[in-house]
């Protein structure tokens, strides 16, 4: 028999419980449980209950066999597998096909989420506009909007001057309307916006709740997999700057991308968190203008101030998002505390932060006890990886001192617990992108070093280190 029972569904990552309970256990977050009622709950009966497959193998017994009699996909070898390459669709964007692996994927859903007012509508609304002028797509494109009204979206095409002539747009928020829709234009590219305002006949419940994001988005992708259209999702973001609604939703698509930056700046960053068909963590920047965002053709350019003269506390740093290399400032502030000591990290994760200010004072015989430690990089731009570690001390290192290190020093590399200096992957990539911008010194770890007869480093001033304290030592005597 089954019984009716409420359930508490929490809304931060999905997970079902049978009551109430002031704390998610599968999150950790407080006061997020809400109550999904007229749940069907199967009814057990104790000394019925029939052990599990497991404890059946335990004693030696088979599992109880259960009725799978339905249909479904053929079982065959994988090397029988029929293999084709994925058919890229380009956006007419350079720095977004770079973000999603070289272009969209036939039947891939991406999921795209950002600060609202950042600019999730108006890249969507040029690569929508753009692929529908393709030649090869023949203006196949849909835009479905959920947010906004027709005329809305027709003043933003007008204000950034899109030639809208081809696109095709819906407004609608019930997902079996939109599928019909779907079937009967037929597009090679559809963009939701946004996920959150979507909802289906199937549960009775508001939109924007964890059970119809989950359902929508699960027609949206079976519907994607199924015809070969390329689907775009827009999802709105918490205060913590992830994705609202169940986690779940994540797993679901094929790529998650994020809005990073400022939305005061005019610079915006896409980062792809997840690329089924393409390299995690890459990046592309964009410059927001009058019409709309345009790509950044020279993106170390813009992280780089340049000075009438050397500051101290400041290190240019040369990172990795993605596929490339990338020059970026970080600046540090160092100063006697008027109370307890402070701690903040902008654009850096805060905990590794203050692991390598303890290295610093055991290794490198400098120390910011009673001292607050602030440190940026400059753009807005997030440096999510440990080639920073070494740049991040020696800002310190200078703002402590006072001492302003050359504008022309180039920096990268890993600082372990013990003091050493440890390589990071595409080191000599990194060196060419320091020449390139006309860095004339570098301080990296030995193990990346380069030959010293290497032709094509002849031109900066390659300095290999091992441990933390040769690295500030060599710093200081540039």
């Amino acid at each position: 028999m089954a019984k009716n029972k409420s359930s508490y569904v929490c809304q931060h990552c999905g997970a079902h419980f049978g009551k109430w309970a002031g704390q998610c256990t599968d999150c950790s977050e407080w006061n997020s449980l809400v109550e999904a009622p007229n749940v069907s709950m199967p009814h057990h009966n104790k000394s019925t209950a029939k052990p599990n497959s497991a404890r059946a193998a335990t004693r030696g017994t088979s599992a109880p066999a259960g009725n799978y009699s339905g249909t479904h996909s053929a079982v065959m070898p994988l090397n029988a597998v029929n293999v084709t390459l994925d058919t890229r669709l380009p956006t007419g964007i350079s720095e977004f096909d770079r973000v999603l692996g070289g272009g969209l994927v036939a039947g891939s859903v991406v999921l795209i989420g950002g600060d609202p007012g950042i600019g999730k509508s108006t890249i969507l609304l040029q690569t929508a506009t753009n692929m529908a002028r393709a030649d090869s797509l023949a203006g196949s494109a849909l835009y479905v909007t959920g947010e906004e009204s027709l005329a809305q979206v027709a003043m933003r095409a007008k204000r950034l001057d899109l030639p809208a002539d081809r696109l095709r747009v819906l407004a609608e928020t019930n997902v079996e309307t939109i599928c019909a829709a779907l079937t009967q234009e037929q597009p090679a590219i559809a963009i939701i916006d946004s996920i959150q305002t979507i909802y289906t006949d199937a549960i009775n419940s508001a939109p924007g709740g964890v059970s119809q994001i989950r359902e929508s988005a699960a027609i949206l992708t079976r519907y994607a997999k199924q015809t070969g259209t390329a689907l775009f999702l827009v999802g709105h973001v918490t205060k913590e700057g992830t994705l609202a609604g169940p986690r779940v939703l994540e797993h679901m698509v094929d790529t998650v991308l994020y809005f990073e930056g400022q939305s005061d700046s005019r610079f915006r960053m896409i980062r792809a968190v997840k690329n089924r068909f393409g390299a995690v963590n890459e990046l592309g920047i964009f410059g927001m203008t009058d019409m709309g965002l345009k790509e950044v053709a020279n993106p170390s350019a813009i992280f780089l101030s340049r000075y009438d003269k050397p500051v101290a506390g400041s290190v240019v740093m040369v990172s990795r998002e993605g596929t490339r290399p990338l020059l970026v400032e970080v600046q540090a502030l160092v100063d006697d505390s008027q109370g307890s000591p402070r701690r903040m990290a902008l654009g850096l994760d805060f905990q590794r932060l203050s692991m390598l200010l303890a290295v610093m004072h055991r290794h490198g015989g400098i120390h910011t006890s009673g001292q607050d430690v602030y440190v940026n990089v400059v753009g807005g731009v997030k440096v999510i990886e440990t080639g920073s570690d070494l740049a991040v001390l020696l800002a310190c290192a200078s703002s402590i001192k006072e001492r302003a290190l050359p504008s022309s020093l180039a920096v990268f590399g890993e600082v372990g617990l013990s003091g050493e200096i440890r390589p990071v992957p595409n080191g000599q990539e990194r060196l060419k992108e320091a020449m390139k911008h006309g860095f004339k010194h570098a301080i990296i770890p030995k193990a990346n070093a380069p030959a010293k007869d290497a032709p094509q480093f002849k031109g900066i001033n390659v300095i290999a280190v091992e441990r933390l304290d040769d690295a500030i030592e060599s710093a200081f005597e540039l």
